[in-house]
């Protein structure tokens, strides 16, 4: 690390206890309406912070977090890296848009040889298909489509996963017959082949992350690679008869193939082109190693027919750390200096407790996309395994788990600093269950409560904040009828500070627009030290 040590802040002093963030992951800040799960919950602890002085509202969305504009919805691995990072920093789609834009991208090595094994073979594409900007964006993969017309590449399959979960839960149809427009399109205009080859829903196949569910990457490459699911004729046919059959939304459709005379339109064979065309990371890792590596330990990806051997590719490098993959056509971003490096180099010990489904964010992210420790020998990080089924079915997840833990490490008496992620509220709110959303936060308030205690026991500070809303509005009303909405929101997050000494030296002093990058200026200063100059300023000035 280049990092220089922290300088102590002489206005205000340290706790004898640790400073620990508390990320309660999807609570927003919205009306208090019938749909929001947070405002129908019962929330004494919550509340108690929220009634405070030492209580602020931060933006979680758009451009205070690095995204192209304020209709960008946030969500965890912007916000945590605005959060670790302490300033903003252009983010995937803003990144992907840039590069496309300049056509930097096409004027890359990568994309030459993606072109070269289209032409001679075939290209795939494949991602996630929707406009919801945060793990991928349709209009890049018609981008995509097009470039590769106009450079001469005449087979592409489409390999789609359907979203229902950054956007409405049932609006795969309206995207598929804008992209079979645009494939009638691009098929007359350049006498070519593209076409729809596979897909299923995003809980279902292909985009599991942090290693919590690998049958759904073993479904996915499956259904991908080998033509593996259900048959049907075309992709419309296909949704709107696993719509009736199955009576799941879009983000739970099981494999589809579609076929072509009796047989799968689009298997991938070797010598093939594989592009990836998520730009977010964390549910792009495993489908790439499947792609990428020898070998893999997790499913045999010969049991059906052999492996094909491609050249694969993905719309960033979604782990800079392991390099996966290998190739990609967008940088991304370069954060430095983060909190969590500031903190390791003045000699501090720190904490890091999640559950799996959000353990990269507080480590991974938090840290500036970079894999593991930054130094073992002062960090301590805790997951908690995640369950295997879907959330609402049991709203607490891990939540109580993950308090256990932290409360236990608080009690050593050895760290200045902790931060976990409580992700009840953004993986049940992603559910589109109201009554489970309802009890996943009022469990959240329950861990609250224990953190409070334990912090007020030990002398220390606990921030209380989130990294986007989602819980904060679960459906929309039209005309009487109700729609589940599954996606993060726009709303803000809330901040608020317990400090268990009775006399604060500091009161909260937001500037205007503050946003989550104001976060470790802010936890830096309550810790006792000058924070950076180049972060965003802190929330709290010195009485």
């Amino acid at each position: 690390m280049s990092v220089t040590p922290l300088k102590p802040l002489s206005s205000l002093s340290a706790p004898t206890g640790p400073v620990v963030i508390v990320v309660a992951d999807g609570y927003g800040i919205g009306d208090d309406v019938p749909s929001n799960a947070i405002a129908q919950a019962n929330t004494p602890n919550i509340d108690t912070l929220q009634a405070s002085e030492l209580y602020t509202e931060l933006a979680a969305h758009g451009v205070a977090v690095g995204l192209p504009s304020d209709d960008d919805m946030g969500n965890s691995e912007v916000g945590h890296n605005a959060i670790g990072a302490g300033r903003i920093f252009a983010q995937g789609a803003k990144l992907v848009n840039h590069a496309f834009e300049s056509k930097s991208a096409f004027q890359t090595s990568v994309w030459k040889k993606v072109v070269k094994h289209g032409r001679e073979h075939t290209l795939h594409l494949m991602g996630l298909h929707s406009d919801g900007n945060v793990h991928s964006h349709n209009q890049h993969l018609y981008e995509l489509l097009e470039q590769a017309a106009i450079e001469g590449v005449g087979n592409v399959c489409l390999h789609l996963v359907t979203d229902g979960r950054d956007v409405s839960g049932r609006s795969a149809l309206g995207y598929i017959e804008t992209t079979e427009a645009k494939l009638l399109d691009l098929n007359t205009r350049y006498n070519v082949d593209y076409r729809i080859a596979s897909g299923g829903g995003r809980m279902e196949i292909t985009m599991d992350r942090y290693d919590a569910d690998w049958g759904m990457v073993e479904r996915g490459y499956n259904c991908h690679a080998h033509g593996i699911g259900k048959p049907f004729n075309s992709a419309h046919e296909a949704i709107t008869s696993l719509y009736e059959s199955s009576g799941k939304d879009d983000q739970y459709l099981p494999a589809f193939v579609i076929h072509r005379d009796g047989k799968p339109a689009g298997l991938i064979e070797d010598n093939d082109a594989v592009l990836f065309f998520n730009f977010r990371g964390d549910r792009a890792i495993e489908i790439s190693k499947c792609f990428e590596q020898e070998s893999i330990e997790h499913f045999d990806r010969s049991q059906h027919r052999a492996h094909p051997n491609v050249f694969y590719a993905g719309m960033l490098q979604y782990d800079g750390d392991e390099l996966i993959p290998e190739n990609y056509l967008v940088n991304p971003p370069e954060i430095d200096n983060t909190m969590g490096e500031y903190i390791c180099a003045t000699g501090l010990k720190s904490f890091a407790v999640s559950e799996t489904q959000k353990f990269g964010h507080v480590t991974f992210f938090w840290n500036g996309n970079r894999s593991g420790y930054l130094d073992e020998s002062l960090e301590t990080y805790i997951e908690i395994p995640s369950d295997n089924i879907e959330f609402d079915q049991a709203p607490a997840m891990k939540a109580r788990e993950i308090t256990d833990a932290t409360i236990k490490l608080i009690e050593t008496g050895d760290y200045a600093f902790g931060r976990i992620n409580i992700a009840n509220g953004d993986m049940v709110g992603h559910t589109g269950n109201l009554e489970a959303a309802i009890q996943a936060v009022e469990v959240v308030d329950e861990c609250v409560g224990r953190l409070l205690a334990a912090i007020k026991s030990n002398n220390g500070i606990l921030i209380f904040t989130a990294d986007h809303g989602n819980a904060d509005i679960m459906y929309t009303e039209k005309e009487g009828v109700r729609t589940p909405k599954t996606s993060h929101t726009l709303n803000p997050v809330p901040f608020a500070i317990f400090d268990s000494r009775a006399d604060t030296q500091y009161c909260m002093n937001a500037p205007s627009g503050a946003g989550l990058s104001n976060i470790a200026a802010t936890t830096l200063n309550l810790m006792g030290y000058v924070a950076p100059s180049a972060y965003e300023p802190s929330l709290v000035s010195s009485k």
